[in-house]
């Protein structure tokens, strides 16, 4: 066998590993459990790991354009748990044109008058896309529920109907994933502490989030009510335990790969055409307003 076939069976035998690994207890997983003890990955492992998958994401990308794919990712979780952090990591190597990463603002007053889920429809993807959700239409189980901002009625009528749109959504032919990253209240109180004295991440610090930090039991019964009403056949929950940033990430990235029937394209081998000759043409260097030199 060829070197560069046996790192591609190399490749794919360690992705088929994770995702055997996981298969067993993707659905038994409780996310009221404790905090990992394990010791975290290197920088050197987890950047090994993430490049394999930032490969087989590529594949994934071309295969969805290839074939009018249509992938959808729903994100929610505990505030601090790794969502933006999990997306990016899904996101970097690969194009923004088709993988949509979707995180709306409160709803505007036009909005609140619609049906619920009806300024999230447009944004489900068309053929060819994969749409990230950092945030769904779940808001309305979660911190609307916790924070009063819907009646009860309304949440419970949520829960009852969601599923049957979710339903249409898988039936028209959208791969619908759905993941909650669980994390213990002692490393969600570390993280939240660490953005109060970061300049870059103190924006991740709302008001809405200290008074959601507050609140954690309430968001525990709201987080059990939701996964009790909306795990189904056809639009199961993940439970993912966020507790090691590096290793959920990879989790993750594992899992929905394993999700999708996704093939290797064939692509033909990239060759640089020659570049054409100057022909006395020189670069006007002194005309530009140039960017100073300070690094």
């Amino acid at each position: 066998m060829a070197k560069k076939d046996k790192k591609k069976s190399k490749v794919a035998d360690e992705g088929a590993t994770r995702a055997d690994a996981h298969a067993g207890d993707e659905r038994r997983v409780d996310p009221r459990s404790p905090g990992d003890e394990r010791q975290d990955l290197s920088g050197k492992e987890y950047a090994r790991a993430l490049k394999a998958l930032h490969g087989e994401l590529v594949k994934l990308q071309l295969w969805v354009q290839a074939t009018g794919a249509k992938v959808c990712i729903v994100f929610e979780g505990r505030d601090g748990a790794g969502k933006g952090g999990t997306i990016k990591a899904i996101t970097e190597r690969v194009s923004p044109r088709i993988f949509r990463v979707v995180a709306l603002p409160a709803p505007t007053e036009r909005e609140k008058s619609q049906m619920y889920v009806q300024r999230y429809v447009p944004h489900l993807p068309a053929a060819g896309e994969i749409v990230i959700f950092d945030r769904s239409w779940y808001n309305r189980a979660g911190v609307e529920r916790v924070m009063g901002f819907t009646p009860m009625d309304q949440v419970e009528r949520f829960l009852k109907v969601i599923p049957l749109v979710e339903k249409a959504i898988v039936d028209s032919g959208v791969i619908l994933l759905k993941y909650w990253l669980e994390v213990s209240e002692e490393e969600q109180t570390r993280r939240l502490k660490a953005r109060i004295d970061d300049e870059r991440k103190i924006w991740k610090l709302s008001p809405m989030d200290l008074l959601s930090y507050s609140r954690w039991y309430d968001y525990s019964r709201a987080r059990d009510a939701m996964l009790a009403a909306t795990d189904t056949a056809w639009a199961p929950w993940f439970v993912a335990n966020a507790e090691s940033k590096k290793r959920v990430r990879l989790n993750i990235v594992t899992h929905l790969l394993a999700q999708v029937p996704y093939q290797e394209m064939p692509r033909e081998k990239v060759v640089l055409p020659k570049r054409q000759k100057a022909k006395g043409y020189a670069e006007p260097h002194a005309e530009y307003r140039h960017v100073p030199e300070k690094y």
